[in-house]
């Protein structure tokens, strides 16, 4: 008996030589981002059909918790018909965003944080439409509470850049972003194309577009064939004309885009090197759990 006694108090004190550090790990990871004094607090947007549970589903994906302090706004089918030419003011808006502003240079990072809830836009495809709409240097995290198609959080990020910087976005450009980010989506979903070509193409085309700088809507048409076959990617001829129709719209907006291909790159390099940590603290957690967990099972059948 004495032997067990000895036992339980050596796994007691095993158990506080733990406790305490982890303790203070703890308190270290609670501690909340601080306030940016130079670019403002983030900005969260929620969308306007958001129930209460669900708001709070979505402040939990996107972190609320760990800033000191943020500004909140809410988008509505009204900012729909705003920012995107014929659209329906009545629609309604669920995806949800969190904007931190970046120090110019820094590029943007995009992250779908609830990505079982965005049923089609990629991090890549907000990326580059936001690029198009002109908004950049910006972390942003994307959340709906379920499942969505994700198309109103950009809808959402274009009234929390205007409300943040005091700029008024051209509404041409966001209506042609929002005019790319449905070509892009259709791509990978009926033409057989993946995520990821759909954003290289785009990429590639963009690029193309800034280096020639082309004169007509033929010479764009011929960029975009020559991308399609460089990326051996085939496309139907309704599907070839609905992008060479994006391209020349885009090309009309004098947009600089020599920048987009390394603002692209490292997104999630840039996501994993801030997040990271955060997720292998999920891991860390387990770990303890299940060591506390086996400690008690084995200290439990002491006493069978």
């Amino acid at each position: 008996m004495k032997q067990k006694w000895m036992a339980v108090i050596a796994a007691f004190v095993l158990l506080i030589s733990f406790v305490l550090p982890m303790s203070a790990s703890a308190a270290a990871t609670e501690q909340k981002n601080p306030i940016n004094e130079k670019l403002g607090v983030p900005i969260v947007v929620y969308g306007g059909n958001l129930s209460a549970d669900e708001k709070e589903t979505v402040k939990i994906a996107l972190r609320v918790d760990k800033e000191t302090e943020i500004d909140e706004i809410t988008i509505t089918g009204q900012d729909l018909a705003k920012y995107i030419k014929d659209s329906n003011p009545s629609s309604r808006m669920f995806s949800s965003a969190k904007i931190t502003r970046q120090d110019a240079g820094e590029g943007l990072t995009i992250s779908i944080v609830t990505p079982d809830n965005i049923t089609q836009v990629t991090s890549e495809m907000y990326a580059s439409a936001m690029l198009t709409a002109g908004i950049e240097d910006a972390i942003v995290e994307i959340a709906a509470p379920k499942p969505v198609t994700g198309h109103s959080a950009l809808v959402g990020i274009y009234k929390a850049y205007e409300v943040k910087t005091g700029e008024t976005l051209d509404i041409e450009r966001t209506d042609v972003a929002n005019d790319e980010l449905s070509v892009a989506t259709s791509l990978a979903e009926s033409a057989g194309v993946s995520d990821e070509q759909v954003a290289e193409l785009l990429t590639e085309i963009k690029k193309a577009i800034a280096e020639n700088k082309p004169a007509t809507k033929e010479e764009v048409q011929q960029i975009v064939e020559e991308q399609l076959n460089k990326l051996q990617i085939n496309l139907s001829e309704a599907d070839r004309q609905l992008l060479v129709d994006l391209m020349d719209r885009i090309s009309n907006l004098n947009i600089d885009f020599s920048k987009l291909s390394s603002q692209l790159s490292d997104l999630t390099a840039k996501f994993d090197e801030k997040f990271g940590a955060i997720l292998e603290d999920e891991g860390f957690w387990q770990s303890v759990k299940n060591f506390f967990n086996n400690l008690i099972d084995t200290i439990s059948s002491w006493f069978k």
